[in-house]
């Protein structure tokens, strides 16, 4: 018989997978003997049997009355009793944490006789009916299916009536009157009674929990964070210790460091006299841990201890909840806590330069997505004018756009691509869609600890909390700051480092660490040092790590110079086509329309030139470094004027009655001429250089002449010529064979030997089948993976994905857009056989890749995978994909392995 159900001393936190995060930390602090209230766990494996089959396992009944029995003798009272009951908390975890996005029912067992015995004297009778009316509330909304906020409706009334601003100040009378409203409520919209016996409480709301994996907020996040969806949930079931016991009670949530800048020290959030529930919602403004050493001294002391013991156990930051009932400390889960990318790095290293972990521990806890964050602009502090309202910098960053009062408009506005900020009271898991599509969130009431900044904090999002200068008018859609009114719509300016608001869109500035990289990695002065110095070093030590190079693709000097103060090893795609626009477009024109060959050879002489300045220019920035040069790839037709637009022009001369300008009826007739139905596939590429007598002369002249220009001035050039779009090895032959005779007559021309290797791009199917022939006649292959991608998938990009892609998300058909994460499956498996047969033909065979996927974190590991020498991607990727590249190289290799390698500890000698 399988096991589905888990006593917290069963289990310990290698037991994620099947306990959940929340459960085998649960089990973890039971281990090390901190204060945990008794509970067990039901399995994700329990949740995924529900999920497949709409039941649950015929067992977990069964097993799960047991455990029951269990907690009931060890509390010494039942569940639900007459007499000072047995409550427990019914929540939800899974394998990944997913913070607000799953249910939870707390106070499961009390019924109408059941809360009479907890409240059986007169100072518990007020916290008894404060219990049962959050139960029918939870239980209403989670279990039964009753709208939220309605309960809200009636709970807001009451406030209003008694004007008192939130339900803390509320006596019996009224709590019982708002819990009888309740049932009311729920009779009404669910068509049944709120259940009476405990037992069905409990059974239903494991059920629901279950269920709610398969919510919509919980999808969303799962797709928004790349979480499986096949993971399933467990369950905690948990004695409840009530935290709304009275002044000697309370709430709170606790990190070991600060969450928003990595700074050590004990912060978080504490709230007297209420639930845990209260604290994460933000329904009301809480007061910062430290106000705990003051209202008791005591908890605060073991609770400095058991935040000292987890962090030195889990060896990293820790998200803490836990309550006091009574002056008695419980904790009620640990995890390791989520934090901005500015603090993931600082933590990083601080936990290296202690000595908890390694340096290679320390470059695996940060990754190339927080980095990017980093390299955001941030305001221009001199420049930001007036500030309507403070709070808590919750979330840093600097955010843009209009204020918009819930998550639908947010939605709205975004699809339409307006920038937008949440402004909300307190967020709920149901605002997530709004705060994904949102710039920022900014809310009135809450703190560190509450859902809008937790939530915005794991997303990388802006947030601004607990900004009581302000009233959020959500029905009126605006917010008042003082005597200033903000309707929906309003520009505004967020900062989440400074926990600053401004009217109107802040100018801003580039970010330290964007400085940094500009100034070629060289650590600032000052107070900028602080937030470098950890990415500093742990970039450091990826480099120290990694076997892939990281390329750039660029275009002009201007491009080549900053990849290369970003850390650029040289340049993986130069593409020609760039420098036929602008100024230089009348001479392709030229070419195009020539009528004889004199012409023509007259267009391409004057282009020689100027290609040649080019690549002086970025062979002279990319000095004895790699520079990929890729001959013309787009159809020719892309450098004339538009088909319509011509036509619509001679139409409106001729109806003028003058006729066409003669060079406007040639261009129709070449563009006419040239149309194609799917350009894409059509002439373009090496069928280009085939096609079109002396373009790829001319262009490859360029390069030998600008290769002898820098070896003159005591230049190391290292050109090498990429030829675009090849299926064939017999059409790369007679490129190369062209481009040999080039090379061999500048040489002959100059007295200068000109070699530069010639490749291709592996960027259709057939050409990684026969991968093996091609390198033949290829010293190296560069995977041109947007290309691969939409011929393999049968996708035209700029068709597909505003069409149908968000769809294909939603079913699942994708995990990530095949076009920003490389598709493994199909792909991926055409890199592969492309790298094996390759280099099967040709072992010393140099490969790349030079689509947008070299600069995507998880397509970066695939390449290391795969065997390629380098990635190139966009020079402000370069540093993203240097990081991941060094955490690819420690993801595939063991402790020996690494060894091995001889990875220098670029983290030795530090103290800071």
């Amino acid at each position: 018989m399988n096991t589905y159900v888990y006593d917290f001393a069963e289990g310990g936190r290698d037991m994620a997978d099947l306990l959940g995060n929340k459960g085998a930390n649960l089990a973890e602090m039971v281990r090390m003997g901190l204060p945990v209230p008794p509970g067990f766990t039901i399995t994700t494996e329990a949740c995924r049997t529900f999920l497949t089959t709409g039941v649950p396992p015929v067992e977990l009944r069964h097993q799960l009355r047991d455990h029951l029995t269990t907690l009931e003798g060890a509390a010494g009272k039942r569940l639900g009793q007459a007499d000072d009951p047995l409550l427990v908390s019914v929540r939800s975890g899974a394998r990944v944490s997913m913070p607000g996005m799953m249910e939870t029912v707390l106070d499961v067992g009390l019924n109408d006789y059941s809360v009479l015995g907890l409240g059986k004297t007169p100072e518990r009778e007020r916290f008894a009916w404060d219990s049962y009316r959050r139960l029918v509330q939870m239980y209403g909304n989670t279990v039964m299916g009753v709208d939220g906020s309605l309960f809200g409706e009636v709970l807001t009334r009451v406030e209003k009536q008694h004007r008192t601003p939130d339900e803390s100040r509320l006596d019996v009378c009224d709590l019982i009157r708002i819990t009888e409203s309740f049932k009311d409520l729920v009779r009404e919209r669910a068509g049944r009674e709120f259940p009476q016996k405990p037992a069905d409480q409990l059974w239903e709301a494991v059920l629901a929990v279950f269920a709610s994996w398969n919510g919509e907020r919980a999808r969303l996040y799962r797709r928004r964070e790349h979480i499986p969806d096949d993971l399933g949930t467990a369950v905690t079931v948990q004695t409840m210790v009530f935290g709304n016991f009275g002044p000697d009670s309370g709430s709170g949530v606790a990190f070991t460091r600060d969450p928003a800048t990595g700074s050590p020290g004990v912060y978080g959030d504490y709230l007297p006299s209420a639930q845990g529930e209260d604290v994460v919602s933000g329904v009301r403004n809480t007061v910062p841990l430290r106000e705990l050493a003051t209202l008791d001294p005591a908890s605060f002391a073991q609770l400095r201890e058991h935040m000292a013991a987890l962090e030195a156990h889990y060896r990293d930051l820790c998200d803490i909840e836990f309550t006091i009932e009574r002056g008695k400390l419980w904790m009620l889960q640990t995890r390791v806590g989520k934090r901005t990318a500015q603090a993931a790095f600082s933590i990083a290293s601080q936990l290296a330069d202690e000595g908890v972990i390694t340096p290679q521990q320390a470059l695996e806890r940060v990754d190339g997505a927080g980095l990017a964050q980093l390299m955001f602009p941030c305001f221009d502090t001199t420049r930001a004018g007036n500030v309507v309202a403070r709070g808590i910098p919750a979330s840093p960053g600097a955010a843009v756009g209009a204020a918009v009062f819930d998550s639908a408009e947010a939605v709205r506005r975004a699809e339409a691509g307006e920038k937008v900020v949440l402004v909300r009271s307190e967020t709920t898991a149901d605002d997530l869609p709004g705060m994904v599509a949102a710039q920022a969130v900014l809310t009135s009431r809450g703190g560190k600890t509450s859902h809008a900044a937790v939530v915005a904090r794991g997303m990388g999002k802006v947030c601004v909390c607990g900004v009581e200068g302000i009233v959020v008018d959500a029905r009126s859609r605006c917010f008042t700051a003082g005597h200033l009114t903000i309707s929906e719509g309003t520009v505004i300016s967020v900062d989440g480092s400074q926990g600053l608001v401004h009217v109107g869109a802040v100018p801003t500035v580039e970010s330290d660490v964007m400085r940094y990289f500009d100034g070629g990695g060289r650590l600032p002065d000052g107070a900028a040092q602080e937030a470098v110095r950890p990415v500093h070093r742990i970039l450091q030590q990826a480099d120290a790590v990694r076997r892939l190079e990281v390329r750039a693709n660029a275009d002009t000097p201007h491009d080549a110079a900053r990849a290369r103060r970003f850390g650029a090893q040289g340049i993986g795609l130069c593409r020609t086509e760039h420098m036929f626009l602008g100024d230089r477009r009348p001479l392709v024109e030229a070419m195009i329309l020539a009528e004889s060959a004199g012409d023509r050879n007259a267009a391409l002489d004057a282009l020689l030139p100027l290609q040649r300045s080019d690549f002086i220019g970025i062979l002279e920035e990319m000095d004895g470094l790699p520079v990929t040069i890729r001959l013309l790839d787009p159809p020719l037709h892309e450098f004339l004027p538009d088909r319509t637009e011509l036509a619509v022009r001679m139409a409106r001369q001729e109806a003028l009655g003058t006729s066409p300008a003669p060079r406007d009826t040639s261009l129709l007739a070449a563009v006419t001429r040239m149309h194609e139905e799917n350009p894409m596939l059509g002439l373009r590429g090496v069928r280009l250089g085939l096609i079109v007598p002396g373009l790829v002369a001319m262009q490859v002249r360029a390069i030998a002449e600008a290769v002898v220009t820098r070896r003159r001035a005591g230049g190391t050039p290292r050109a090498e010529i990429m030829v675009p779009l090849v299926d064939a090895v017999e059409e790369l032959r007679l490129v190369k064979d062209e481009v040999d005779s080039v090379l061999t007559s500048v040489s002959t021309e100059t007295g200068i030997a000109v070699e530069c290797p010639v490749g291709t791009m592996i960027e259709l199917p057939r050409a990684a089948l026969t991968a093996g022939r091609i390198a033949e006649a290829a010293r190296f292959f560069s995977f041109g993976t947007n290309d691969l991608t939409q011929t393999t998938w049968g996708f035209s990009r700029d068709d597909v994905e505003a069409a149908f892609f968000s769809a294909y998300l939603d079913k699942g058909v994708f995990a990530a857009s095949p076009f920003e994460t490389i598709d493994r499956e199909g792909v991926g498996r055409l890199v592969h056989i492309a790298v094996a047969e390759g280099r099967a033909t040709r072992p010393d065979l140099e490969i790349g890749v030079c689509g947008e996927h070299g600069g995507d974190p998880s397509s970066v590991r695939f390449f290391h995978e795969a065997g390629l020498d380098y990635v190139s991607c966009s020079p402000f990727r370069v540093p993203v994909a240097r990081l991941e590249a060094g955490r690819a190289a420690l993801q595939a290799a063991d402790d020996e392995s690494f060894g091995e390698r001889g990875g220098r500890d670029v983290f030795a000698g530090h103290t800071g």
